[in-house]
């Protein structure tokens, strides 16, 4: 059966990557502590510190693993990837734990232990990896490990779902034949097909592992009706969905109460890495930089304080996730203008608007500081596209395809396109081109890459006026 081998190959797949540290760990401890050849810092080893040591990198393995797809069957039989998948989820796992235990005071860690695990787990997983890929490559040379399956549906669907499973690589499948629904023409060839009538002679003897229903949106209403005239022959089903347009693989079923659902169209902010990573990260660098940087907080207020008239804070209605609304801060740059005019127009090159502290906390990017409060709060992120005004956003839905994208994750105080010099008064579209790259290519690593590239790029940038 297809669900079930691969279901014993995934859990064991994951178990074996899961323990990689354990593995990387004893090796380390064998190199570092029990070879005469090594240097010795120290005679005294206290276990139970290396043993909380294996514990956070185990977890923070398990998380990078499971996000670049070290546990997929998939992934492990493409040579292609690999070894660039296996490096970032090893050298994420370990600047993870190199900045816990630097926080980390009570004990140390003997720094050669750290790196020789370090390298025995990236290597023990490539050879994971090559054995798995060898094993399961082998295994399809074997009859037994061949899954029969019959087809529901004789149509230009079932045969492209036919093509499908026999073209996978993953599952080798052999098809026994199609069922002709009442009404179709038959399109198959190159396999036997056989009518509704013909189920009984079907149920016995005839070797079916699993029963494919690939049927018209048309009938699934009769889903009921057809899954009782199948139950004679004694395999599991298996519904395949024609939504009318092939899906990216990035889709995924799930069950709400009592109801089975298919994201259609999913967002990354939506998995448990950006919930959970993003969001500490999102947590903690706020935090840091409000508290390092609170004497320029409050050096940055007394001038805009008595630049002009008007209050510190800007605050000013955005666009968020999900499209939903919020009031983003920023220290105020301008003179005190009507709000139509700030909320629909953009700030030009020697905008007389602005005042002269102003125009350097806008040419510097410091203007930004009070929105690490809106990351605190939850509505915006320290990385993502940027957070536009609503009546603009109103506008460049009619005229930027697929526009409203960008709001499939938070909106942040830095981005892609920001780094890459589309910010102020600039191409719309190419901001737009840049934020949806990010959207759809977005894992932690992108992040701080970003964040590194905004030290030296985002806080000055010619198109800041």
């Amino acid at each position: 059966m297809i669900r079930g081998r691969l279901k014993r190959v995934q859990c064991a797949l994951t178990i074996a990557v899961f323990l990689m540290p354990l593995a990387a760990f004893s090796l380390a401890g064998i190199a570092r502590f029990a070879r005469p050849w090594l240097p010795r810092y120290s005679a005294d080893v206290d276990p139970s510190v290396y043993f909380a040591l294996l514990l956070l990198t185990t977890v923070l393995w398990a998380i990078f693993a499971e996000h670049y797809g070290l546990t997929a069957v998939d992934h492990h039989l493409l040579v292609a990837g690999n070894i660039s998948r296996v490096l970032k989820a090893c050298v994420l796992t370990y600047v993870a734990v190199l900045a816990a235990t630097f926080f980390y005071r009570n004990s140390s860690f003997s720094r050669l232990f750290v790196w020789i695990s370090a390298v025995n787990l990236f290597c023990l997983t490539l050879v994971t990896c090559a054995i798995f890929r060898s094993a399961w490559l082998r295994s399809r040379l074997h009859a037994k490990n061949v899954a029969h399956v019959l087809i529901v549906g004789a149509d230009t669907f079932a045969q492209r779902v036919a093509d499908s499973i026999l073209s996978d690589q993953i599952a080798p499948c052999v098809v026994n034949g199609h069922i002709r629904l009442p009404g179709q023409v038959s399109t198959v060839a190159g396999s036997s097909v056989f009518e509704l009538a013909d189920i009984p002679r079907l149920a016995v003897g005839n070797g079916i592992d699993d029963i494919i229903l690939a049927i018209p949106p048309t009938y699934v209403g009769d889903l009921p009706d057809l899954r009782k005239q199948l139950s004679s022959i004694c395999a599991p089903m298996r519904l395949v969905l024609n939504v009318g347009e092939p899906l990216n693989g990035r889709q995924r079923l799930f069950t709400h109460g009592d109801l089975l659902m298919l994201d259609l169209q999913s967002s990354p902010a939506e998995s448990a890495l950006y919930i959970l990573l993003k969001s500490a990260f999102d947590l903690l660098f706020s935090a840091a930089v409000v508290a390092l940087a609170a004497p320029l907080f409050a050096l940055i207020a007394v001038l805009v304080r008595f630049s002009s008239q008007g209050p510190i804070i800007f605050a000013q209605e955005r666009v968020g996730l999900n499209g939903n609304l919020f009031r983003m801060y920023k220290f105020r740059t301008m003179r005190i203008t009507p709000q139509q005019e700030s909320n629909t127009r953009w700030t030009v090159k020697n905008d007389p608007r602005c005042t002269p502290v102003g125009r350097i906390l806008r040419r510097t990017g410091l203007d930004e500081l009070p929105q690490f409060f809106n990351v605190l709060k939850g509505d915006m992120s320290v990385v993502g596209p940027r957070p536009e005004r609503p009546l603009l956003v109103q506008k460049f839905m009619q005229s930027v395809g697929d526009y409203n994208r960008r709001h499939y994750l938070k909106v942040g105080i830095t981005g892609w396109a920001q780094v890459n010099g589309w910010r102020g008064d600039t191409s719309i579209e190419k901001r737009v081109e840049y934020d949806l790259y990010y959207v759809r290519n977005w894992t932690f690593a992108f992040d701080l890459l970003i964040v590194f590239l905004t030290l030296f790029r985002g806080f000055t940038n010619k198109n800041a006026y």
